[in-house]
């Protein structure tokens, strides 16, 4: 063999060969020879199994969002689909929800096509309504963004695998889940959504009449476990589901850590702690996604702080052909509802929104700080803008002295500036005159505020407009 030869055929076998220690976060690995020695296999296995339960609390924090709400519906009595809860007025921070509107008056209830089988939903006239499947995914549209293009329709959900007739008269959407979430809205508020009708296909002869349940000030929760438990949430969701309901892949790593249908999910001790471990690891993860995502895309303008909840406005999370993981994470961790009219709005139509937990410093935002942030002139809104204030922990409005944490154009008693512009005011206390332009924060708090364009005008879409940074003003 050739000088070169050797070379060549001694850079291969270091290319392919291991060293006798490799670091590992759970101890180093001794090998011999290339064969790892017993215990370098048992920490190996610990590895994986910690590696697997981190991304598979990463890939499921949908399929346990609606998980943990079906749970917090079911604990204030909305425990069936004629069961339909409403915020009269509107939503407040009494309960955990992920990143309400405080301007918005909401309906929702799970249907459950196992018990019911085919299921009618009757939407209302004006009405902006969703279905999203058990694991998060998009169903249906109804209402102005559906078929029945806000006319009022009779809607037809069918189950997973029926093959039983499908009659006329109806728009029908079959759903890969059993359980699936409906969010109802209406341009006529309370006594809109108070029109919604659901009930079997099979008594659509003599409907069932609807319970409405003001469920605003209740104390419950609806957001999902940052603890062991998570994995309980998505055993639960799991073994009621078809094994067709998700795909390979996310079953593949689930099933890994002992989550299979049919199975008990009864983790020795030793999986126990490693996932023990994986939760909160995974929504440390999770939170740094949220709050200071690394895709460029995640940040709607050059050097500025404000974020997009719909990474690369796609409601499927996809660009150029590959899911975008963090993205799908990222909007998960801190928000609901999933259709295309989100993801995709138009001029005048829809909403935008945008979040950031950072002042025009860099630094987080802190509760027991004073703080500024200007919308500039023309706010380019059709029907309104908003401004809501969350906390960091629970990604649900902030509790303060006020249960409506937010300054919104409908306030009339909001003042704009002189150009037309508004200056939004945040801290423990309200600056002298200012107090209806102001939000509440907590001293030992972290928060974040989301910006909400109900009817996007062009400016939001040409980049001409862009709300200021928040900025740190003198105690």
């Amino acid at each position: 063999m050739t000088d070169d030869g050797a070379r060549a055929s001694e850079a291969v076998r270091k290319a392919i060969a291991m060293p006798d220690t490799v670091w590992s976060p759970l101890g180093d690995l001794s090998l011999f020879d290339g064969i790892p020695s017993l215990d370098a296999i048992e920490t190996s296995r610990d590895l994986i199994d910690l590696l697997r339960g981190v991304e598979a609390y990463l890939d499921t924090i949908p399929g346990a969002s609606l998980v943990a709400m079906r749970k917090g519906f079911r604990s204030i009595g909305l425990d069936s689909p004629r069961k339909i809860g409403f915020t009269d007025p509107r939503a407040n921070s009494a309960s955990f929800y992920l990143t309400p509107n405080t301007e918005t008056t909401y309906g929702s209830t799970f249907l459950d096509l196992a018990a019911d089988g085919p299921t009618v939903v009757e939407a209302p006239p004006k009405s902006l309504c969703v279905v999203d499947d058990f694991w998060f995914r998009y169903v249906a549209d109804l209402g102005l963004a559906g078929p029945d293009k806000g006319a009022g329709g009779r809607y037809l959900f069918l189950p997973p695998g029926y093959d039983g007739e499908v009659p006329d008269g109806y728009f029908s959407f079959r759903s890969p889940t059993y359980t699936n979430w409906i969010v109802i809205r209406s341009l006529e508020g309370v006594e809109g959504i108070k029109k919604t009708r659901i009930y079997p296909l099979s008594a659509a002869a003599d409907p069932p009449a609807n319970e409405f349940v003001n469920i605003a000030g209740t104390a419950h929760n609806t957001i999902h476990a940052n603890d062991f438990s998570f994995y309980g949430e998505i055993d639960e969701l799991v073994q009621e589901e078809p094994v067709e309901a998700l795909d390979p892949e996310r079953a593949g790593i689930l099933a890994a850590i002992g989550i299979v249908k049919g199975q008990r999910f009864e983790p020795d001790a030793r999986l126990r702690g490693l996932l023990e471990k994986a939760a909160p690891i995974a929504a440390t993860i999770a939170r740094a996604n949220l709050y200071k995502p690394r895709d460029p895309a995640a940040y709607y303008y050059e050097g500025s702080s404000w974020k997009s909840a719909f990474v690369g406005g796609s409601y499927e999370f996809i660009r150029d052909g590959a899911r975008l993981l963090d993205a799908r994470a990222q909007f998960h961790y801190f928000a609901t509802v999933v259709t295309p009219a989100m993801a995709a709005a138009a001029v005048g139509t829809g909403s935008v929104y945008a979040y950031t937990a950072e002042d025009s410093e860099g630094e987080w935002l802190d509760g027991g700080k004073s703080y500024r942030l200007r919308l500039p002139a023309p706010i380019p809104a059709k029907n309104f803008w908003s401004v809501d204030v969350y906390d960091t922990q629970t990604r649900s409005l902030l509790q303060t002295s006020n249960p409506y944490p937010s300054v919104a154009s409908v306030q009339p008693a909001v003042e704009a500036n002189e150009d037309g512009g508004v200056d939004v005011h945040f801290g423990p206390a309200a600056p002298a005159g200012k107090e209806a332009n102001w939000i509440e924060t907590v001293p030992g708090k972290s928060w974040f505020p989301m910006v909400r364009l109900y009817g996007p005008l062009e400016g939001w879409f040409d980049k001409s407009w862009q709300p200021g940074e928040i900025e740190p003003q003198p105690s």
